[in-house]
């Protein structure tokens, strides 16, 4: 079994859960407190022992890769003006890793984003991570699957359990308990409208042998018109046995606006510098009985309609 070492995020949607806040910036560069929300996935992964990371971008998200490039202009000025906490913390982002990048010259799913990482994979099995999935863990969510993939040397992709009537939001497994948080899979259905097989959801986390781009390369064009990575896991599923694991952690969707704000309190709460001044903050601002004291507080302007 060759060694795990490559991780591929693919950055190349359009972000359109977030506009008009996207409409220029990538959504993956939003800040989730004092860090855009790619920043947490590329620390997880170097956490969980990836070297390579693979960015798929797409036209306009030149940003993502600056942001991890030095910037000598930035960095000369900090240090001249002796802000030496603030240069650490930037050399700290620009000497954290190197990435590949990819381009994605259409918009033709995530199936098609993972496929354009082909050439830079090689023929060495890699993780797939979405930024968008934000997993607040002690242990990162890609080393806990980790383990299961050295253990098994099969495919993983990270489970969570959902309510029976949000099934319809995600790709749901069919198949057995394994014990210790594993779930072997024998199918798997994106988004079913009707008796979902369980209430086991896939979340944005996978690790995955090279034999899924051939698999990619002949999957047709599913929902959205698009090529679809669940149709090319379910045809992976059929050579052997593929597993789920049922992850410690709790999971944000930080692509859209509930799921961003939702991971921003959590994580300044957690935060070394912010957390207790905030928390006190929250207390202060809800008065102890989970009403806010600013609730007659003016609101924003409505958008105007013509």
């Amino acid at each position: 079994m060759n060694k795990l070492r490559t991780c591929v995020f693919p950055c190349a949607g359009f972000g359109t859960r977030f506009f008009p806040a996207t409409k220029v910036i990538p959504k993956e560069m939003l800040p989730l407190v004092d860090k855009p929300i790619l920043q947490y996935g590329i620390e997880e992964a170097v956490a969980s022992g990836l070297d390579k990371l693979v960015i798929v971008t797409s036209k306009g998200k030149d940003t993502i890769l600056d942001h991890f490039d030095r910037t000598a202009e930035l960095e000369r000025s900090l240090l001249e003006r002796k802000k030496k906490d603030l240069l650490g913390e930037v050399e700290a982002v620009s000497t954290m890793v190197d990435l590949i990048a990819v381009r994605q010259k259409e918009a033709l799913g995530l199936g098609h984003a993972v496929l354009m990482a082909r050439d830079a994979v090689g023929s060495e099995p890699f993780a797939v991570l979405l930024p968008d999935d934000v997993i607040l863990a002690d242990d990162p969510c890609l080393l806990q699957m980790r383990r299961v993939f050295e253990e098994t040397g099969r495919p993983v992709v990270a489970l969570m359990e959902v309510a029976a009537e949000e099934t319809t939001r995600y790709g749901i497994v069919a198949g057995e308990n394994a014990g210790n948080r594993r779930f072997r899979i024998r199918d798997m259905v994106e988004k079913p409208k009707v008796n979902p097989p369980s209430r086991y959801a896939i979340i944005g986390r996978y690790i995955l042998p090279p034999e899924i781009f051939s698999l990619l390369e002949k999957t047709e064009r599913g929902a959205g018109g698009e090529i679809q990575l669940t149709d090319a896991l379910r045809e992976l599923v059929r050579t052997g046995e593929f597993y789920g694991y049922v992850f410690e952690g709790k999971r944000y969707d930080a692509g859209e606006k509930l799921g961003y704000l939702k991971a921003t309190v959590d994580y300044a709460l957690r935060h070394p510098e912010l957390g207790a001044e905030f928390r006190a903050y929250l207390n202060a601002l809800f008065g102890g009985n989970g009403k806010a004291e600013h609730d007659d507080a003016p609101r924003p302007a409505k958008r105007a309609t013509t």
